[in-house]
């Protein structure tokens, strides 16, 4: 039996005794609760404010963009040797 302050493992939990797709079953249980508890990391005060003065300089210029596919073509051709 595993010491109290150890983690526990598939065997200790009897885990490794389940059939293939009753773990398949129990790890997207388990991964469910995870993404249920999940909030992203709070930003730092730098990275908000940069934030918002993107977002607004979106909003004063929004039709100014670049399409896909220029940033696309663009990346591409950096990347040829």
């Amino acid at each position: 039996m595993a010491h109290p302050a150890m983690s526990p493992t598939v065997e200790s939990l009897g885990i490794d005794r389940l059939s293939r797709e009753q773990r398949i079953a129990l790890v997207m249980e388990i991964w469910d609760t995870i993404a249920a508890e999940f909030s992203p990391p709070l930003l730092t005060e730098a990275q908000r404010r940069e934030l918002e003065r993107r977002v607004a300089e979106d909003d004063a210029s929004p039709d100014d963009v670049v399409p896909w596919e220029q940033v696309k073509a663009r990346t591409l051709s950096r990347l040829q040797p």
